[in-house]
């Protein structure tokens, strides 16, 4: 009688462990799409350089101006960041250009103020001066041969982030001018 119970506990446990799997893959794919789907639009100034990687095709490596922040916005005092610590960076919109701009940096989620939105990163090293900090979204990929076309334009672009209330910002778009210009 045993030995017709295993084979179906088995199988239970089979199927229990297959579902586990493909709803932890969802629960990865949903948190970046809810970002798309739920996120506030933010719009950050870029300068592009290196624009071709020979295994993914062209990309537009991003440096931004919220990558190095002064280290008089920190909220905190004592020891600065190390390399690798999480940080948190809080952002206000410029009303004239319409761009997003350092505002705080905080080692812990910050409160924020009506108008002002949180982005997460990384410490990639802090000096006597700033600290520089890498969101995830300092690389995008384009259409293959377009990514000469965007160096060209160097200093004029912007980047539409979308941001969800964790502070994880994903890529939405790469344009050319500020938005008073478009």
């Amino acid at each position: 009688m045993t030995n017709r119970v295993w084979p179906r506990n088995r199988s239970k446990w089979l199927i229990v462990l297959l579902v586990v799997q493909v709803l932890f893959l969802a629960a990865i794919a949903g948190i970046h799409y809810s970002t798309l789907w739920f996120g506030k639009e933010i719009r950050l100034q870029t300068v592009p350089v290196d624009p071709r990687d020979l295994l993914y095709g062209d990309y537009v490596q991003l440096n931004y101006d919220i990558n190095r922040v002064p280290l008089s916005l920190r909220q905190e005092t004592g020891d600065k960041p190390k390399s690798g610590d999480r940080i948190y960076v809080v952002l206000q919109e410029n009303q004239s250009d319409g761009i997003y701009r350092a505002k705080a940096v905080a080692s812990r989620k910050p409160s924020l103020s009506v108008g002002q939105i949180m982005l997460k990163g990384r410490v990639e090293y802090a000096d006597d001066d700033a600290i520089r900090i890498s969101y995830g979204i300092e690389r995008y990929y384009v259409k293959e041969n377009t990514g000469k076309e965007l160096e060209k334009q160097a200093g004029n672009l912007v980047v539409k982030v979308k941001t969800s209330a964790w502070g994880s910002p994903v890529i939405e778009d790469i344009t050319a001018g500020s938005k008073s210009e478009q």
